[in-house]
């Protein structure tokens, strides 16, 4: 007894066949004969893939081929994409692109396109599904058509006796017609099992096209030392700053009254009024050490945040913003005191660039919460072009990000609008 299949195409046990089951079956069958068939299409651009390839890795083995390979790739993964969407629809479950990001000069680009794991698997896929697509597809169609056209060919013969030739089988008496049904019924029981085939293929295929077992974890590593050392870099960056106000302003200014004081103190009995002005100095001294004392401890933790929360300081922010600002606020509550400190400077820094570089009459600053992760963007009108490179804080922003395992989207093309995206996660 065959398990019927399920609408999604999967099988269960079942101890008998209902009509249910059999519309369910022929539903899947129907599926399997669509995937097959397509194998079919992506199978002969494949066998065509395999053999442009041919000559690239020829030129590899001697060494003038290796700056095709990044093109070669660039050609060979839209293909195995659209195998890759295929076997998603048939699994129904994702199957995530495993490869690296290809960028920097071309030694770069060759070295990183070679020594990822995803390269040579989609190689494999490549001659597999080139040898055995299009043979699957052939087959797919020809069980189910040669089923169709076998069972009904004594009504054939009844109706026009004529010889006639139907899927190889010459019809041109009652015994031939005869033995056409049990042969297009076996076709039939063949057509039966088309979806376990089909399974089979996509199954296959998902093993050389989805992440190797320890890639995504190796990759995860990498990145997220990467993240930790940016983290360090920033946080190191942040105590010098600290630390060079400090020194610079208020330790200079403290060092000052201190200086007018002992002054005061000394000249007090000749003359008073000299001391009393020493001590206005420093009493001025003291209040401007304070003051700069504050924009340092502001600089660590804006004092806002914990009396507003992120919504009410970004929306002072945006308030104080030269250029007229929209803000848009859903589901944000309290996150993590680093998290939201994080996001203040994160607005901060890019109303900071519209006002200064891009030249916009609006601005706009979005601020909501998905799935444990806080989602800032802030766009404008502007001229756009923004680059990160360019020195307008865009890598300090990234640095903030990438300290907490977040992400950067940057869109200014050039005339603008300018769309600046983070994400930072906040869940426990």
């Amino acid at each position: 007894m065959v398990a019927p299949a399920l609408p999604d195409g999967r099988f269960r046990p079942c101890a008998t066949i209902t009509a249910v089951t059999v519309k369910e079956r022929f539903g899947a069958v129907e599926r399997a004969v669509g995937h097959l068939t397509g194998s079919g299409g992506t199978s002969a651009a494949a066998a065509c893939a395999v053999v442009l390839l041919l000559p690239v890795v020829a030129l590899c083995l001697v060494g003038v081929g290796l700056p095709l390979v990044p093109f070669a790739a660039g050609v060979v993964r839209p293909l195995v994409a659209v195998e890759r969407r295929r076997v998603e629809a048939a699994l129904a479950e994702p199957v995530p692109a495993p490869y690296r990001a290809v960028e920097g000069p071309l030694r770069q680009r060759v070295r990183t396109v070679l020594a990822d794991p995803a390269t040579w698997r989609d190689l494999a896929w490549l001659v597999l599904h080139g040898a055995t697509g299009l043979l699957l597809a052939l087959l797919a169609l020809g069980v189910v058509v040669s089923a169709v056209a076998l069972v009904p060919a004594p009504a054939y013969w009844w109706l026009a006796p004529h010889a006639l030739e139907v899927s190889g089988l010459r019809v041109d008496s009652w015994s031939s017609a005869a033995v056409a049904v049990p042969l297009g019924l076996a076709y039939g029981a063949v057509a039966w099992h088309l979806p376990l085939v089909a399974h089979a293929q996509a199954v296959v295929a998902r093993g050389l096209l989805a992440p190797a077992a320890g890639v995504v974890l190796g990759d995860r590593v990498a990145e997220l030392t990467a993240s930790r050392a940016a983290a360090l870099e920033a946080h190191g960056a942040e105590l010098r700053r600290i630390e060079r106000d400090l020194h610079d302003g208020t330790q200079a200014r403290i060092a000052a009254v201190i200086m007018q004081l002992g002054i005061a103190e000394s000249v007090h009995d000749e003359d008073p009024a000299a001391a009393m002005s020493l001590l206005r100095k420093a009493q001025d001294t003291a209040t401007g050490a304070l003051a700069e004392l504050r924009d340092v401890l502001r600089g660590i933790y804006p004092p806002v945040l914990s009396d507003r929360g992120l919504a009410g300081a970004v929306t002072a922010l945006a308030a104080r913003c030269p250029v007229p600002c929209v803000l848009e606020v859903d589901g944000v509550g309290r996150h993590p005191a680093a998290v939201e400190a994080a996001a203040y400077f994160v607005v901060a820094e890019a109303l900071t660039n519209v006002t200064k570089h891009s030249r916009a009459e609006h601005a706009t600053v979005g601020l909501r919460t998905r799935a444990d992760t806080l989602v800032i963007t802030v766009g404008d009108d502007g001229r756009g072009g923004a680059d990160e490179d360019a020195g307008t804080g865009l890598a300090g922003i990234r640095r903030r990000a990438e300290a907490f395992d977040g992400s950067v989207v940057l869109v200014s093309p050039p005339g603008g609008p300018t769309e600046l995206r983070v994400e930072l996660p906040c869940g426990s």
